[in-house]
């Protein structure tokens, strides 16, 4: 096992990382940017190191954390979701300097970050891809001709995206011609690829996700899936493990299909096969070569912790379980607490937290690093934390939600904590009965009026007092 382990990340995660450090007796080491000077994975980690001033630039820098992994005697690296998680070349020169990596091979990294080489791959495979193009598009003039041919709405989409950029949904020629040139761009700009494909648009979708975890002796299972059909502009808020809307046989169905997906590929730690479900069929989406945002509810309900199994697995360990051994057990939810107003287009609303209070009690758990005084800063993506309940039946975890999102205590910005509670009163969403267009089908769950406590209240008019009386 290692002795010493690099976190190429920040935030939540991070702090996640460290926590199985801790318990495997692996020393961590953090790193760190000016704006995360102060932050928890700082304070958390045995050691951390500061890679500049800039706020993105080391984070996203792979030779210099390379380097600083080398130096500091660090035997791995662990890069968390984002930044340079996906990135083949990262893999690449840790292995080249000796350093593993806690992820799939380079080569898979890449083979799976091009959308359509993964199509490829998975249409080698036996596994149902969505239709659409076999290669990159050309030019505008081909994406026209294949969309003619594919029939309205298609999605156009970069060959490196992720992360809900670079996809655009377009209902005729006239909206292709306007937004081809915009995925062009964005493309570039984000991943540094003009690359494009074009697929048939699954109409009103469910969007089923499956974890896996394989280890390079050949052994690779499924820890059942989650639902993530709760997204707004293709960002997930609400996760859901497992769907209840997938009978056992489906579910049996797709946990086989991801274990296909991911022996296809030679895939060697954890991942996740993403699907889009229709009741006319279930088709590959994209594959996800990292650990995922909602890894927390697949180990609520499965009891496996994700976190440990990759760091075993990139340590040449082989896999603990073998799929008899997988059962799940409840719903759990996930919730994507931003720092964002829902009533205002959900603005970003960073800056400095004044009062945090962390809810508790029976099946519910908290991942972040934010605490009472800490200042969100601008540079990084909304999430401050993630609220995870779990409950025995379907209902039992709505309400359960209901409760802890009701706990919680966060001032100073505004979050998208009550909005999510509108969403589980919603009957719709607590039938358990929903796809991809629950959020933008309900813009009324927006208008949601603020609700203050007591102790707010009487907050609010000691101010006052105290200002009119000039103290």
């Amino acid at each position: 096992m290692f002795k010493k382990l690099l976190i190429a990340n920040r935030g939540e995660i991070a702090v996640r990382i460290i926590r199985a450090c801790a318990e495997m007796g692996i020393r961590s080491v953090a790193i760190y940017t000016e704006p995360d000077r102060y932050a928890l994975h700082v304070k958390r980690a045995d050691e951390a190191h500061f890679i500049g001033d800039d706020p993105l630039a080391g984070y996203l820098d792979p030779r210099r954390i390379v380097n600083l992994a080398a130096e500091t005697g660090c035997d791995a690296i662990h890069p968390g979701y984002g930044f340079l998680s996906e990135n083949a070349d990262f893999a690449r020169i840790c292995t080249e300097r000796g350093l593993a990596f806690v992820g799939p091979s380079a080569e898979v990294i890449a083979r799976m970050g091009d959308k359509t080489a993964a199509r490829t791959a998975m249409t080698a495979a036996g596994v149902p891809v969505t239709p659409g193009t076999d290669g990159n598009l050309a030019d505008l003039d081909e994406a026209l001709s294949v969309a003619e041919t594919l029939g309205y709405p298609v999605m156009l989409k970069a060959t490196s995206g992720g992360g809900g950029r670079g996809i655009r949904r377009c209902d005729s020629a006239a909206e292709l011609r306007q937004q081809y040139p915009r995925v062009i761009s964005e493309a570039t700009k984000a991943f540094g690829s003009a690359d494009v494909f074009l697929e048939k648009c699954i109409v009103d979708p469910r969007h089923i996700e499956v974890q896996v975890l394989a280890d390079r002796h050949g052994n690779a299972i499924h820890l059942f899936e989650r639902d993530c059909s709760i997204q707004r502009r293709n960002q997930k808020l609400i996760e859901i493990a497992p769907s209840p809307q997938l009978s056992d046989e489906h579910r049996q169905h797709i946990g086989d299909l991801a274990v296909k997906a991911a022996k296809a590929v030679g895939y060697e730690n954890a991942g996740t096969v993403e699907f889009l479900v229709t009741d006319e069929g279930t088709y590959f989406m994209e594959m996800n070569t990292r650990v995922q945002v909602e890894h927390t509810i697949t180990e609520q309900i499965t009891g496996v912790d994700i976190v440990r199994e990759q760091i075993a697995i990139a340590a040449g360990e082989k896999l603990r379980y073998a799929q008899a051994d997988i059962q799940y057990r409840g719903f759990a939810l996930q919730f994507r607490i931003n720092a964002e107003d829902p009533k205002n287009d959900f603005l970003p609303s960073f800056g400095k937290i004044t009062r945090y209070y962390a809810p508790g009690g029976p099946g519910v758990r908290v991942d972040t690093a934010i605490y009472t005084g800490y200042t969100i800063p601008p540079y990084f993506d909304s999430m401050c934390l993630k609220l995870i309940v779990w409950a025995l039946n379907w209902e039992d975890a709505l309400d359960r939600g209901q409760r802890a999102l009701a706990d919680m205590r966060l001032q100073g910005i505004k979050t998208t904590a009550t909005y999510y509670q509108e969403i589980l009163n919603n009957p719709e969403f607590r039938s358990g009965q929903f796809n991809t267009s629950f959020v933008p089908n309900h813009p009324e769950l927006q208008h949601y009026s603020e609700k203050r406590q007591p102790n707010e209240l009487a907050l609010v008019i000691a101010t006052a007092i105290a200002a009119h009386a000039g103290l």
